[in-house]
């Protein structure tokens, strides 16, 4: 009779899985319980249908000027929310800004979680010298001013959604470089860890097959937090005149209209009001899968 081929793997797998990680049906169900974390999900999943089905239910370019400038929400049909310091159109402007600003959100926090997560495995995981070369290099990243070097980086190459997303990974990875090398030295030394290194597992297959399920919620949680904090920096760097400047996003109209809130409070309430629905949506979807994949909560 043959034998397979690595008998590790998936014994090792299965010991892994069923040892540490806590079971998707319960999880989801803690989850579904929490109120604030289902209404997360309907703001975003809002946000997110605004964005994608917007510009194509409010046909306006939101780079037309269509009537005079700083006009007040309805008091004309063609702009709903008013018109900016140059006449355009503020609802154009909020949906279409949607999707620069949650584009760019999702290719930092993509880019933080693969920094983040690969740095903080190989340090968990082997310790030693290799672990306080990498901590080191971590610690030099987070004593950066972060908003101050994403500038500087956007500063040096042409402004665009690539350049933003890139300037936001490299300053916000270190986060989840640490909350990985504590989950991973936690779990490296457990029963069920050994006994796939005893099976003769190797390290990659143990890192990724045995280690990093049972390390994934506490990452799921900094990734979903990291969208948001994503979404900040980008309106950030956008209200001091770094964002793309053949897009609109929301941080741009904030910016480009601040001298006129006090007139035209519209113009920058408005986007304003959507960083804050969005921001505040990951907020709540975190903070529920934080409750859900607690221990301590599943016995209520």
């Amino acid at each position: 009779m043959s034998t397979p081929a690595d008998p590790a793997a998936p014994m090792a797998l299965e010991i892994g899985a069923g040892a540490v990680a806590p079971p998707a049906r319960e999880t989801l169900r803690l989850f579904v319980r929490n109120k604030a974390a289902v209404g997360g999900v309907v703001l975003l999943l809002g946000m997110i249908f605004m964005t994608v089905a917007g510009p194509s239910l409010y046909d306006q370019d939101p780079k037309d000027i269509i009537a005079t400038p700083l006009m007040a929400p309805g008091e004309i049909a063609e702009a709903r929310l008013g018109t900016d310091y140059l006449g355009r159109d503020v609802l154009a402007g909020v949906v279409s800004g949607g999707t620069t600003s949650l584009t760019v959100a999702a290719m930092a926090a993509a880019m933080v979680v693969i920094i983040g997560v690969s740095i903080g495995a190989l340090a968990g995981y082997y310790g030693g010298w290799l672990d306080s070369a990498l901590m080191r290099f971590t610690e030099f990243f987070q004593v950066l001013p972060a908003l101050l070097f994403a500038m500087v980086l956007v500063a040096l190459f042409e402004p665009s959604k690539w350049t933003i997303a890139f300037a936001i990974g490299v300053v916000a990875w270190p986060g989840i470089a640490r909350i990985t090398r504590a989950e991973f030295l936690r779990l490296r030394n457990l029963e069920f860890v050994r006994a796939a290194r005893a099976l003769g597992a190797n390290d990659w297959r143990i890192m990724r097959r045995v280690v990093f399920p049972n390390a994934l919620p506490p990452l799921i949680v900094s990734a979903t937090l990291i969208m948001g904090t994503a979404i900040l920096f980008e309106a950030g760097l956008a209200f001091l005149g770094l964002g793309d400047p053949n897009g609109t996003s929301w941080g741009l109209m904030i910016g480009l209209n601040r001298g006129n809130f006090l007139t035209a409070w519209w113009s920058v309430t408005f986007p304003g009001l959507a960083i804050f629905v969005t921001v505040l949506s990951f907020s709540l979807i975190g903070d529920g899968l934080q409750d859900a994949y607690n221990p301590k909560l599943r016995g209520r």
